[in-house]
């Protein structure tokens, strides 16, 4: 039977990775810079709380944000975590607005305990994401009235499949380490376009392939101060390197009358990279009850370069460009509370969880800062219970993001997150009378 079940969470994490690929999860025009719109890289759980978690340890929930949590994980079962997101995102620039929706599954993790002490975590979800499509019309100014469109389109986005280990070395002290492999690729395109037929259309289209990897450690800090009351304070880092990607752009020039183009292709060689990540955190656990934790996270996206299409002095460049990103800082606080997550009572078991967050923008944008962000959630964990299974949870929460930057697109999203944990006691020796 047990080995029934494994096949199919194993099944199932394969079938719902394909369904996290094949989405893109954003329609923001801030997703044609850089790598696209990062994502939150949290589960079900601690979307709630804005993506608190570098402190957060219990043994019921696969906690990604710290691979150090996962030497926590019960020794009698196996976790399974999948979550979809649905939102819808209003726009608004120089009074108009408009409004985009759109859904996906979100990501899927599994988790268990090896040994004793020793938990591992495994799974798929994405790292960025690349979607949009708008244009702009305006005025060449000439005596005939010429106009000029440009079409912005992108798609595509990077995504992760990670295993990961957590070991605690000694009582209050565990160490974590998640590997993913990081694949996945984005085109973006500008389709510059007259309303003269005489003038020629130019089109630039920018293409990239990333396979690589992504390595991630942590650290967890358990101070007790009574039997049900601790602080643990969390800490991991990213490694920043090369991700071995030749970004191309090709730039093609139409004639409107014969429709002969000529075509320039143009590549820099791993021209591509992520950033060094150093983030702290702590929660604390007041009774087993309410669960208080503030977490700090910086990329340092400004040690980073990033290929960018020019003219020089007449010549057509696409070459690294400096002080394209800058160092990205987020704040998060956060909160929990559970009256008694061993009671047979469903209100005594229900999670009351809430979050907010403040993020600086990761790249600029003519010069100035890119859109800021404002993070507010809140959610349940409602616990699922029956005569078989009374430890699994579905977690449901409301997020409200702005997105703004000076004189530039503003946008309000709204999302609703919706997991489930699988909590199952497979390791559990039965006992037959």
């Amino acid at each position: 039977m047990i080995s029934k079940l494994r096949f199919l969470a194993i099944a199932a994490i394969v079938a719902f990775s394909g369904n996290v690929v094949a989405q893109n999860g954003t329609n923001s025009p801030y997703s044609q810079y850089g790598l696209g719109s990062l994502a939150d890289q949290a589960n079900g759980f601690n979307k709630a709380m804005s993506g608190l978690g570098v402190g957060y340890r219990n043994g019921t929930q696969v906690n990604f944000t710290n691979p150090a949590s996962y030497s926590s994980i019960d020794s009698l079962t196996f976790i399974f975590d999948v979550g979809m997101t649905g939102q819808l995102t209003n726009f608004e620039e120089n009074g108009v607005r408009k409004n985009a929706k759109n859904a996906n599954f979100d990501y899927v993790v599994a988790g268990f305990r090896a040994f004793k002490h020793f938990g591992v975590s495994f799974g798929v979800m994405p790292y960025s994401s690349v979607g949009y499509s708008f244009s702009k019309k305006n005025d060449v100014g000439d005596v005939n009235s010429t106009t000029y469109t440009n079409t912005y389109k992108g798609t595509g986005g990077l995504h992760q499949a990670f295993i990961g280990i957590g070991w605690e070395m000694f009582k209050g002290f565990s160490i974590g380490v998640n590997g993913s492999y990081l694949w996945g690729d984005y085109e973006r395109s500008i389709i510059n376009s007259y309303s003269d037929a005489y003038v020629n259309t130019l089109s630039k289209y920018y293409t990239a392939n990333v396979t690589n990897y992504k390595l991630d450690a942590g650290v967890q800090v358990t101070i007790p101060f009574s039997k049900k009351t601790n602080l643990t304070m969390g800490f991991t880092y990213g490694l920043g390197h090369k991700l071995g990607s030749d970004p191309e752009c090709k730039v093609i020039s139409t004639n409107s009358q014969t429709s002969v183009s000529d075509t320039a292709t143009y590549k820099v060689e791993n021209g591509l990279s992520l950033p060094t990540t150093l983030s702290g955190g702590m929660m604390l656990n007041l009774n087993g009850k309410l669960r208080l934790g503030a977490d700090y996270q910086l990329q340092q996206w400004g040690k980073e370069a990033f290929p960018e299409y020019g003219v020089v002095n007449g010549k057509p460049t696409y070459t690294l460009k400096d002080n394209y990103y800058k160092d990205r800082q987020k704040f998060t606080i956060g909160a929990e509370y559970c009256k008694n997550n061993q009671s047979r009572r469903f209100l005594d078991r229900l999670r009351l969880r809430a979050g907010a967050s403040y993020t600086t923008p990761y790249f600029n944008i003519n010069g100035q800062d890119g859109p800021k962000e404002i993070s507010v959630s809140a959610g349940f964990g409602i616990p699922l219970m029956n005569i078989w299974n009374n430890r699994s949870v579905l977690n449901i929460s409301g997020q409200w993001v702005r997105m703004d930057a000076s004189n530039l697109l503003r946008e309000n999203i709204f999302r609703i997150n919706v997991g489930i944990t699988f909590n199952e006691r497979w390791f559990m020796k039965w006992k037959v009378d």
